[in-house]
């Protein structure tokens, strides 16, 4: 898996996921309880991992919608 989408912006998140889904391609959100345990703070962001096989076409839908700067950069920093 490799991941696409690194935030704490649900809105980006809920978007990035119909994305997917409407293009049949499945998603798993990482961290997302210990995201919840740390609160407001935002310490630890949720992570969108993806099949590697369905990484480029993921990643140019995102690109597309602006939710990602480039393919090779999940948006809220490095890999």
């Amino acid at each position: 898996m490799r991941e696409l989408l690194r935030t704490n912006d649900h809105v980006a998140l809920s978007l990035a996921m119909a994305l997917l889904k409407d293009a049949e391609i499945e998603c798993v959100i990482f961290d997302t309880h210990s995201a919840i345990i740390e609160g407001s703070i935002s310490a630890i962001q949720k992570r969108m991992m993806v099949l590697d096989e369905d990484y480029a076409v993921a990643s140019e839908l995102l690109v597309g919608a602006e939710l990602l700067e480039s393919r090779d950069t999940p948006r809220g920093g490095p890999a």
